[in-house]
């Protein structure tokens, strides 16, 4: 896979999304500040619009970030419960029924619980990678179709990952991450004008990813 393409074209895409169109990068930033707008001018994005789209129809994008959003939030779920159970096994208590009067216990030691957080903490990263590369298609799909039960289509969504690669999405995304943070990084180091840069360019890095994705998506045909 070609990442280097992937990041000069989402560069290209995003610059001439917002320079020299001022009246939508402040119409953007406003977004930024009610964010399912912003979430749903990023489905117009991964929706393949070339090139950038105008933010019109404010209500269909707020409808659609919030979409996009249940959508993010309900693949998580599985990340929520995992965090949270290293904390119930070790703070539920269980009867103790072989002395009477000694009131309840842990239903771990100390010792276990430290063991059984680690081994949930390796399940943690592994579903965080493979679900955040399904929610990423999830997302795509959703704004490729329109609807939302295309973002649960499991089975095809696995497919297509399997068509462009696992471990090319890991590292496309990965990329990408690496990319924006090294630039938000090198911002912040800049006293006071850095971070009035990094929130003036928050649009463009939203628009970059956004297209990045798409980009990703469309490097495998998607399944019907």
């Amino acid at each position: 896979m070609d990442f280097v393409r992937l990041l000069s074209e989402s560069f290209g895409y995003a610059k001439d999304a917002i320079w020299g169109r001022w009246v939508r990068w402040l119409l953007l930033l406003v977004s930024t500040i009610i964010f399912p707008l912003i979430y749903g001018y990023t489905v117009r994005v991964m929706s393949g619009t070339e090139p950038a789209p105008e933010l019109e129809g404010w209500l269909g994008l707020f409808i659609d970030g919030i979409k996009l959003l249940v959508i993010a939030i309900i693949y998580s779920i599985p990340l929520m419960i995992l965090t949270l159970l290293p904390f119930a096994l070790y703070f539920i208590p269980v009867s103790a029924t072989t002395t009477p009067g000694t009131g309840s216990e842990s239903l771990l030691s100390p010792e276990l619980a430290i063991i059984a957080a680690l081994v949930i903490f390796v399940l943690f990263i592994v579903a965080a990678i493979i679900l955040g590369i399904l929610s990423t298609f999830a997302g795509v799909r959703f704004s490729r179709t329109g609807r939302m039960g295309e973002a649960f289509r499991i089975r095809t969504l696995l497919a297509h990952i399997g068509k462009v690669g696992w471990l090319n999405c890991f590292i496309a995304l990965l990329v990408m991450g690496i990319v924006i943070a090294i630039v938000e990084f090198v911002l912040m180091l800049i006293p006071i004008v850095g971070l009035v840069l990094l929130f003036l360019l928050t649009p463009a890095f939203i628009i970059f990813s956004a297209r990045y994705i798409a980009l990703l998506y469309e490097s495998a045909p998607a399944p019907a």
